[in-house]
């Protein structure tokens, strides 16, 4: 349904001071934090798990070599979500309205709409990590204590669940240099950024920043930031729901990604029979993540 003079009476009359609403700041791209983006141009993309071989055993003086298998193991599937959203205005309320261009001003808001859903859309993964409705390419929660492997079930989940803090943010940095391949191999992985609601900000703040430990009166030294670790520091993310729950990024590639299929594209154009003018937007994506030891996380206490 088209935006007629209805809807705007008190921008046809003069005497109006102002027009507000629609210039907030907002937050965008807070998914470049997470997200490595790549292009896509089908209507999905797959990416698989491969499987090394075991650790080398000793050989016999004699005997034949032992022989190891390798292979596939689980698929990674990216499907593209095609965002849209339109509004039409009557050629009357654009023809009659004394203070504005109503087609500049909600094209801006049309927008502010795609990005926010963006934004919705890239949080989703995490605000989603421990849900088993929401599995990943192996079939379970992205943070799960019992990820499949050919060598046994691997966590990727702080083991008792804790707020944040020093101790907890420690023994997530020990569990990822404990991470194993699929074959049960350890795995050099680091730490590399710290992801938290807004909630959890000026803890993150204090963990990471502080010269010395934070909350004690003892003169020791911030072990996390003297040894380097978490290089890229921390990143508030506005759209995650839970304001307990956090996550570590660690380096292993192929991890979280952000297909872009089409970026977002703008049309407008008359009616013949309403002279509406139409104004809209479209984009297609997605978000997921490949490989689960990109991350280690906790729903907190």
């Amino acid at each position: 349904m088209a935006i007629s003079r209805a809807q705007l009476a008190k921008e046809l009359e003069p005497g109006l001071n102002a027009l507000f609403g629609l210039e907030y700041n907002r937050y965008e791209r807070q998914h470049e934090e997470i997200y490595t983006e790549e292009s896509s141009d089908r209507a999905f993309e797959e990416e698989q798990m491969l499987s090394g071989f075991g650790s080398a055993p000793v050989k016999a003086e004699g005997a034949g070599v032992q022989y190891d298998q390798a292979g596939e193991t689980y698929t990674a599937r990216y499907t593209h979500e095609t965002i849209s959203l339109a509004f039409a205005i009557t050629a009357e309320a654009v023809e009659d309205n004394l203070y504005d261009r109503l087609a500049t001003r909600y094209t801006r808001a049309l927008a502010r709409s795609m990005a926010h859903t963006q934004q919705v859309k890239a949080a989703a993964v995490l605000n989603n990590a421990f849900n088993a409705a929401f599995p990943v390419g192996d079939g379970v929660s992205l943070v799960n204590a019992a990820h499949p492997t050919l060598t046994g079930n691997r966590s990727n989940v702080l083991a008792v669940p804790a707020d944040l803090n020093e101790t907890s943010l420690e023994e997530m940095l020990i569990q990822i240099q404990d991470f194993r391949d699929e074959k049960g191999l350890r795995i050099a992985l680091q730490g590399r950024k710290l992801i938290v609601p807004k909630e959890l900000q000026f803890t993150a703040e204090r963990i990471l920043k502080s010269t010395l430990r934070v909350g004690t009166s003892d003169n020791d030294v911030n072990a996390m930031k003297s040894m380097g670790m978490l290089p890229e520091g921390y990143a508030v993310n506005n759209f995650l729901l839970d304001p307990q729950a956090y996550w570590v990024l660690t380096d292993a590639p192929d991890g979280f990604k952000y297909f872009n299929r089409v970026p977002v594209t703008t049309k407008s154009e008359g009616d013949f029979d309403t002279d509406n003018f139409r104004f809209k937007a479209r984009q297609r994506y997605s978000f997921g993540v490949s490989d689960w030891r990109a991350v280690i996380g906790t729903p907190g206490a």
